[in-house]
């Protein structure tokens, strides 16, 4: 467990003790039966899209959308109060878990380059995330915010915490996308 709250300090912001640990028993799992380690994610690029050509790492790009997520949902609560509610841990969880499911999608070349494994070509990370959380007991606030998150929330009504993480996760990818 020293791992994975060495990949992520930011779950410390999870005040709630239990959704605490079963976000990080989730990454655990995840790092257990995924290919990838926590080094990797280090190195590997966040989008299989751009490949090497972006020099952002997993990590970097997961913790930032952690981040900008957190200080969203307190400047929300800060200007509208109770008017539109926000659950903070249920925010930074689904935030700290949205792309989790990416480590079953990934595998590594000869070369130790991330590419795009079998399983990822069948099932994206929303759905092996949700998957995943689920086996952990994680709330469906929780689970809703990691299908929400990606293209495929697109279809459903979003939570106010799910809005949130879909617009840090894009926002700090579309810059990016349209450099490529």
């Amino acid at each position: 467990m020293e791992t994975v709250y060495k990949l992520w300090p930011e779950l410390n912001w999870i005040e709630d003790e239990e959704l605490r640990h079963k976000t990080a028993e989730v990454w655990k799992s995840a790092l257990e039966k995924s290919v990838l380690d926590a080094d990797d994610l280090q190195r590997i690029p966040f989008t299989l899209k751009a490949g090497a050509a972006l020099n952002v790492s997993f990590m970097a790009h997961k913790r930032c959308v952690v981040h900008i997520a957190r200080e969203s949902g307190l400047k929300m609560k800060s200007f509208f109060g109770d008017t539109l509610p926000v659950d903070m841990d249920i925010l930074i969880s689904g935030a700290i878990l949205a792309d989790v499911g990416k480590l079953f999608e990934y595998e590594l070349d000869e070369n130790g380059n991330a590419i795009q494994g079998n399983y990822g070509r069948f099932i994206r990370h929303p759905f092996s995330g949700v998957s995943l959380a689920e086996a952990h007991g994680l709330p469906p606030e929780v689970c809703h915010i990691i299908a929400a998150h990606a293209a495929e929330g697109d279809l459903i009504k979003r939570s106010v915490e799910a809005y949130v993480v879909h617009h840090a996760d894009f926002m700090t990818y579309l810059p990016f996308k349209e450099r490529l």
